[in-house]
């Protein structure tokens, strides 16, 4: 299944990008509102290839496209809000362990999606493995030591649960709805009747005094060396939320939102390999038996789970 490939693709360069955004939302643009304002309509950019990719689907579909985009602006606001007070590593994971589930039973009761013994198997193998990596003590996750060595300011905010599932909740109505979209019309076309919609989503949102306000406000902060990190990860994402489209376009929406536990299991291997370079009071782990087993088990069942999935 090549779209199984893609999908792991896409998910090992947005588990890059998150470690950029949750860098840029502490130090570059502190503002949730502004971060998604700016986001939303830097990928309304792919509006650009309209008269070569886009065609006119019906007033009914194209209803629908705006809509199921204009969902996601406010997905991500969530994401963003959840990852600004709450500690990256467990934040992420909590809203990729929550985004399958509420997928599954999304497209089990919307778009009747049946499953075999084995894609059974590797869906259960691939939520196990994100949750046993959510279950990581929080003291001892690179990503929290990476937050610490940055100079973050923690204080004493909560983790954000709230916002994090209802972020995974949304995400899961978008993806399914997407999904569902996709399978009517051209991938391409698709995909920029959701980015336009959610673009226009975000500009509606600066009729709002509060939200312009924040937007403008926390714009004029991001400059020089931030202002480029911020482009560059952006590419970065649009990059990777393409391909994880595109993967949804082609297989089952359940199992590709599943499979968002590879993510995490490539945060792991990354934060093994920086324990080696640098020093253990900077970002390295203190380990213990009980952590390096727990992150094996969950690795290893995120990769016996795509196994069971690619064979």
């Amino acid at each position: 299944m090549s779209w199984i490939l893609i999908a792991v693709g896409a998910y090992f360069i947005l588990s890059l990008t998150n470690l950029l955004d949750k860098f840029l939302l502490d130090k570059a643009l502190p503002d949730a509102r502004a971060y998604t304002f700016l986001v939303n309509i830097m990928g309304g950019a792919v509006i650009l290839a309209a008269p070569w990719l886009m065609y006119w689907p019906g007033w009914e579909l194209a209803f629908l496209n705006l809509l199921v985009g204009a969902i996601f602006p406010f997905a991500l606001l969530l994401l963003y809000k959840a990852l600004k007070v709450g500690e990256p590593s467990k934040v992420l994971v909590l809203i990729g362990a929550c985004v399958p589930v509420f997928t599954l039973l999304l497209s089990m009761v919307f778009l009747k999606e049946v499953f075999t013994f084995v894609q059974w198997l590797a869906l259960i193998g691939l939520i196990l493995g994100a949750i046993l990596i959510a279950w990581l003590p929080p003291k001892v996750t690179w990503l929290t030591r990476l937050h610490d060595f940055l100079g973050f300011n923690r204080g004493d905010q909560t983790f954000g649960i709230i916002e994090a599932v209802g972020s995974a909740l949304l995400f899961a109505v978008v993806m399914t709805a997407s999904k569902s979209l996709y399978t009517v019309q051209n991938f391409a076309s698709t995909f920029i009747w959701l980015r336009l919609g959610s673009a226009v989503a975000v500009l509606l949102l600066l009729l709002s005094k509060t939200f312009r306000q924040a937007v403008f406000k926390n714009i004029k902060k991001l400059r020089g060396v931030n202002a480029s990190l911020f482009g560059g990860n952006q590419l970065l994402a649009a990059t990777g939320f393409t391909l994880q489209n595109y993967a949804l376009s082609l297989g089952s929406v359940a199992i590709v939102n599943a499979l968002q536990s590879v993510q995490y299991a490539f945060l792991l291997v990354f934060g093994a390999i920086l324990s080696i370079w640098l020093p253990k009071n900077k970002l390295g782990e203190n380990i213990s038996f009980e952590i390096i087993l727990q992150k094996l088990v969950a690795i290893c069942l995120i990769g016996l789970s795509l196994f069971l999935l690619i064979g």
